[in-house]
């Protein structure tokens, strides 16, 4: 291979180069994530004071073998302009474009898609990271795990619940050695609890010709056979040709559906298991775990970004320098407060996110609950969701036989009025609620 290495990287026992790949999906998806995404698209949402795609761009950038990283979704290319315009400043080792898919291609079709792109200059491996994940992306020690064995293929898993595990694509694994033995997506009945946390590492060699098999085989399939019930012979049935809709059906390639189970059969697959936090940012509830557990990492690590704590500041929690925070307000834990946020006197706001040019008004109370942008918090209000276990992969809980969202989510420009109480609500945009509310969608 005819590549410069920078001596840094021989020194680190990388070989060869590596790229990084973000799947960023697109506006025709994210419902779950609304009413947040009405507004800002998924992966530029603000947890624990930055994008959640920043905090991929972070770890990425913390492996010395990676200079250029693709976002790959189906979003205008204007949405994340100012995105890759602001980390070039912040990560100036790294080249980041965006490839924007001309539709919805899958996990797989998009990369496929892309192979020129990332195949040129030959690396040796491609990281993909699902960019609706929230993990300490533990990547130099996956791609250490590669080479000590030679791998084509490392798949990031963590442990959950058995009960939480057939809703995630599960691993079944060789204990000693760590091989991938067998991979189903979301099966029926239960064969491991270690899932597939949306993070893997390829050899370049395999995983394309792995994706044109794919493809292949999707496109070998022979055509359907119609046939009339009251035909009673072969001639009077007839084959119908794939319409536009099933061509395009054959162009969407999942990694997970798709690819992974045939790459668990060439005996070249493993998984590195982490034993650190891992969570899927889904729906918007599920931002509030994830900002918890972006803070406590970002405490672990010594952020100088982080409030200093005080007898009103219980860490960890993340002011923006614009916001307002009365001395007497009490924030924390696991609180992010967004540019030029006002909070008055005695307010207290615990394990929430509290969105830019928003308002929270003297004594009022803020728990489990996302604050939308421009909204306003009444004085003496009450805006709560309830707990969840942290070991729990949902935030919905179940509220007189009916399930609820356990975080409360103001959309933009909500007005919550002095002395009410909202509980376990989402609130669509540009509402004002001027009552007590409790276990609704407020449209």
């Amino acid at each position: 291979m005819s590549l410069q290495i920078p001596h840094r990287e021989k020194a680190n026992g990388n070989t060869g180069a590596t790229k990084a790949v973000i799947l960023v999906g697109g506006s025709s998806r994210g419902t779950r994530f609304r009413p947040l995404s009405l507004d800002v698209p998924k992966p530029l949402f603000d947890v624990a004071g930055h994008p959640i795609i920043w905090h991929c761009l972070t770890a990425i950038a913390k492996v010395p073998s990676i200079h250029e990283v693709y976002l790959i979704g189906y979003y205008e290319e204007s949405v994340f302009r100012d995105f890759i315009k602001d980390s070039a400043t912040e990560f100036p080792n790294l080249s980041i474009k965006y490839l924007r898919e001309y539709q919805a291609l899958g996990t797989a079709g998009g990369l496929y898609h892309f192979r020129d792109a990332i195949l040129k200059g030959r690396p040796e491996h491609i990281f993909v990271l699902n960019s609706d994940v929230c993990c300490s992306f533990p990547l130099n020690e996956m791609l250490k795990l590669s080479q000590e064995k030679d791998a084509e293929a490392v798949i990031l898993g963590t442990r959950v619940s058995e009960d939480a595990a057939s809703n995630f694509g599960c691993i079944v694994s060789d204990a000693h050695t760590r091989r991938v033995l067998h991979y189903v997506e979301k099966p029926e009945s239960h064969i491991s609890n270690l899932i597939n946390c949306g993070v893997y590492l390829f050899s370049t060699d395999a995983i394309f010709p792995s994706i044109r098999s794919a493809i292949k085989r999707r496109t070998d399939r022979p055509s359907r056979l119609v046939s009339y019930p009251s035909s009673e012979n072969l001639e009077s049935s007839f084959m119908i040709d794939d319409d536009d809709d099933e061509n395009r059906k054959n162009e969407v390639i999942r990694l997970e559906q798709d690819i992974l189970g045939d790459m668990a059969d060439n005996k070249q697959f493993f998984v590195y298991e982490t034993k650190d936090f891992w969570r899927q940012i889904k729906t918007a509830g599920s931002a509030i775990p994830a900002n918890a557990l972006y803070l406590q990492q970002a405490r672990q690590n010594g952020s100088k970004e982080l409030a200093t704590l005080s007898e009103n500041i219980l860490g960890p929690v993340y002011i923006h320098p614009t916001a307002q925070v009365h001395p007497t307000a009490k924030l924390g834990p696991n609180v992010s407060i967004g540019p030029r946020v006002t909070i008055g006197a005695g307010a207290r706001v615990k394990e929430s996110i509290v969105l830019e040019d928003s308002e929270i008004k003297h004594d009022a109370c803020v728990l489990y609950s996302i604050i939308g942008w421009n909204s306003r918090v009444g004085a003496w209000a009450r805006v709560e969701g309830t707990p969840t276990p942290v070991t729990s992969h949902t935030t919905s809980i179940i509220k007189n036989g009916v399930k609820v969202q356990a975080i409360t989510i103001l959309g933009k420009e909500c007005a919550v009025g002095d002395e009410v109480r909202v509980q376990n609500c989402i609130c669509l945009p540009f509402k004002e609620l001027k009552r007590d509310v409790a276990n609704e969608v407020i449209m």
